[in-house]
């Protein structure tokens, strides 16, 4: 029943910059952890960023420096902003959302990412 809906995917150029959004469709306070993931074509899917219910954050080496993420509580969103994107940075770019307790964790349906020249 929780859902999570990112938008913000598009086509950027090498070096330009986008900025992902996750809404939840209940508190963020539910959850333990809000990530994003991403998979490409063939690849497995990845961890990317991580923030927990008391704002530590985790980078994915491939791109510590160069994203964020945040959380804001008041509007049940996690956003992720991604600048000095590269060519492997293309994806499909999933939010997800745990409750360490339970185990259970929920996604969102992806968004599109492409960078290209």
């Amino acid at each position: 029943q929780v859902q999570l809906v990112e938008s913000g995917g598009g086509l950027v150029q090498p070096g330009g910059s986008l900025r992902l959004s996750c809404a939840a469709s209940r508190s963020i306070f539910t959850f333990d952890a809000m990530s994003w993931y991403r998979q490409a074509p063939g690849k497995q899917r990845e961890l990317v960023a991580r923030i927990t219910s008391g704002g530590s954050t985790n980078f994915a080496d491939s791109v510590k420096g160069r994203f964020t993420i945040s959380r804001d509580n008041a509007k049940n969103t996690v956003t992720l902003q991604m600048n000095s994107l590269k060519p492997e940075d293309t994806a499909v770019y999933y939010c997800n959302a745990l409750i360490a307790l339970s185990g259970s964790d929920y996604w969102g349906q992806g968004t599109q990412v492409t960078v290209s020249s």
